[in-house]
């Protein structure tokens, strides 16, 4: 009997210190948590990047799109003031890791080979690729088909899955990447390129202003999630969000507001 009770007396001195470690390590995981932060800071910093309509700003200079209704009740919700903080596509994972910004809000799909650096939240909306062409360039072009040729460039905006959708759809055509979208458009306008593959409604749009130089097909080449992204190791913060993303969306305001800046042009005003 005597043994046991020593037995078990050593076994709890053991267990213990390792509760207390366990104990320690979950309350530091808490302390550095993406989501402890925004609330002890009061504040959430965002990252995002330029794509019309999900972020650009108005004539004032003031941001608006469709990443921008999102992040700012996002923060509303949460009780927290927002900060916006633009960066360079490329340069969003990056600067997400170093700390930077709190979380990534920039129309991100949620790949596996982005997954191997940063997490995913469920995602909140979905991006549709599509291609718009120079008409002068592509006379005679009536399917996709025919822009796989060695003879034809296709551009898309550097470090974006739509230069992923390129080479696998078009893989004998040659492929360019530009930062941003205002270059991507006028190389089109410029005929240095035969086409452009980028999100909605970016080649829809681009064939409406410019309708005498480039149209656009309506085909969709391919349909991408769009998440938030955090740091890895934060299960808190991709709970949280993940929450939010589920009960905004059974309101219906996630669709509601990615129906007014992907289907309309009701906001066009703002920006010319």
């Amino acid at each position: 009997m005597k043994v046991c009770k020593s037995l078990m007396t050593i076994a709890l001195l053991l267990i213990f210190p390792a509760i207390v470690y366990a104990g320690q390590m979950q309350q530091k995981l808490i302390a550095e948590s993406a989501i402890e932060n925004i609330i002890k800071n009061k504040k959430m910093r965002v990252g995002m990047s330029t794509f019309v309509p999900w972020a650009m700003q108005d004539k004032t200079g003031k941001w608006i799109g469709f990443e921008i209704d999102v992040a700012t009740r996002l923060a509303a919700d949460t009780g927290v003031k927002l900060e916006l903080i633009p960066s360079k596509w490329d340069g969003l994972i990056p600067s997400l890791l170093t700390g930077k910004f709190d979380v990534i809000i920039a129309g991100m799909s949620g790949t596996p080979e982005r997954n191997l650096k940063i997490n995913f939240t469920l995602p909140y909306d979905y991006a549709v690729q599509n291609l718009c062409a120079n008409k002068t360039l592509t006379e005679g072009f009536v399917e996709l088909e025919d822009f796989n040729r060695p003879d034809v460039t296709i551009i898309a905006r550097l470090g974006t899955t739509a230069v992923e959708t390129i080479r696998k759809l078009f893989p004998k055509a040659l492929s360019r990447q530009f930062p941003d979208e205002g270059a991507l458009v006028q190389e089109l306008l410029n005929g240095k390129a035969h086409a452009l593959v980028g999100d909605a409604p970016l080649p829809a749009f681009t064939a409406l202003k410019y309708p005498d130089r480039i149209f656009a097909f309506s085909d969709a080449l391919a349909s991408k999630p769009i998440c938030f992204g955090v740091r890895k190791g934060d299960s808190d913060t991709l709970a949280y969000f993940n929450n939010w993303i589920t009960n905004v969306s059974s309101e219906g305001w996630l669709k509601e507001r990615s129906d007014y800046w992907f289907r309309t042009q009701e906001w066009k005003g703002m920006i010319e």
